[in-house]
């Protein structure tokens, strides 16, 4: 049996073993007294609260899971975009995106209407603006319908018809320059009662001639062509060789089709109808006349030459005063008759040739009438 001795010597080395061990329990100057940290509840972290279990963490920039991410329309953008460059396209992809965005609920539908109102403002535009361009050339262009009859012109404003031009809107030229007096005088044609066929052309004086006659040539200009010009320039003086020969007959019916190219002042009919005074009053004067409009040819897209200047290159060709002519519009019914006539008949250009009847299309005109000549043999 121990004494107590002996039993705090034990008491006391085992204290000092779990002080070796151990963290000090005691609290002193030496060793203050060291608390333990409030540990949170099980499975809670002590750093803040965390979503529940199977939800990850929320970082800036993410979105939940679940969440529907807005986009914009795609065809929105594309409506409004094409709208100011093909308004059909805007207009179509304006309405398809609509369509898209209220079964999606995309954003977008600003734009897809802001395509519409610009596709449609400016289909609206072009249509009126192509319908004002159409109606100005109808206005300008005389009528080609075979429907509408031409009506017969009794007169001719206050001039007197000389006999040099004939009823379809031309005048002819033989040898050295002679003026054949016109077989059918304007006035003495009922104009109402022609088939307007293309196919007729007899009708309107173009034919194949007779046997041992000159051969037929027709030319119909216009004063504004620039191709007419060219044509006079390339094939005029070979023209009138033949025709100085007595191989040919060369008949001009110049025409008002280029009207609508002379910014509102009707240059291509005035000047034919300057011819016309020219053809009717000192027809021996008309060939000069008829060589200097092409050689005073005014640009298209501008107002022509007015009618003083028109007056004033008669006067230099020798065929004395047409202003009163020229003012009063002696001819306007036969230029304008003459030029639905051409129109009705088939001549869609100018300058549109004709010899022997037979419309000359291609390679050079020399050898088209060659060939008519070659026929007459």
């Amino acid at each position: 049996m121990g004494t107590p001795i002996a039993g705090m010597m034990v008491g006391n080395m085992f204290h000092e073993e779990m002080h070796a061990v151990g963290e000090n329990p005691v609290q002193g100057p030496d060793s203050p007294r060291n608390d333990p940290t409030d540990q949170p509840p099980y499975g809670q972290q002590p750093y803040g609260q965390q979503p529940p279990y199977g939800q990850p963490p929320l970082y800036p920039g993410m979105m939940p899971l679940g969440s529907k991410v807005e986009t914009t329309n795609v065809l929105a953008v594309v409506s409004l975009v094409s709208a100011f460059v093909v308004n059909v396209v805007g207009i179509i992809t304006g309405h398809i995106a609509l369509a898209q965005i209220k079964r999606t609920g995309e954003k977008g539908r600003g734009l897809a209407i802001g395509g519409l109102v610009v596709g449609y403002v400016s289909l609206a535009s072009t249509i009126i603006l192509g319908t004002l361009l159409i109606i100005g050339i109808l206005a300008s262009t005389p009528s080609t319908s075979s429907h509408e009859p031409l009506a017969p012109q009794p007169s001719y404003g206050a001039q007197e018809m000389s006999g040099t031009l004939n009823a379809f809107g031309g005048i002819t030229f033989g040898p050295g320059g002679g003026v054949f007096p016109a077989a059918e005088l304007p006035g003495e044609v009922d104009l109402s009662q022609l088939s307007m066929d293309p196919a007729a052309l007899d009708e309107i004086g173009i034919a194949p001639s007779a046997s041992g006659e000159a051969v037929q040539v027709v030319v119909y200009p216009d004063f504004l062509c620039p191709f007419c010009a060219e044509f006079e320039t390339t094939n005029g003086p070979a023209l009138k060789t033949l025709r100085d020969q007595g191989k040919i007959t060369l008949e001009y019916r110049p025409l008002g089709f280029l009207d609508q190219l002379s910014n509102g002042t009707k240059y291509s009919t005035r000047s034919a109808e300057a011819a016309a005074c020219v053809a009717n009053n000192a027809p021996t004067s008309y060939e000069r006349f008829f060589d200097s409009l092409f050689k005073n040819q005014p640009a298209e897209m501008s107002a022509g030459l007015d009618n003083a200047v028109l007056v004033g290159l008669a006067q230099e060709a020798g065929a004395g005063d047409i202003s009163s002519c020229l003012a009063n519009r002696d001819f306007a019914g036969f230029v304008g008759d003459s030029s639905i006539l051409a129109q009705n008949y088939g001549v869609a250009g100018t300058p549109t040739v004709f010899v022997e009847g037979q419309q000359w299309s291609q390679g050079p005109l020399s050898d088209f009438t060659a060939k008519a000549l070659a026929a007459k043999k």
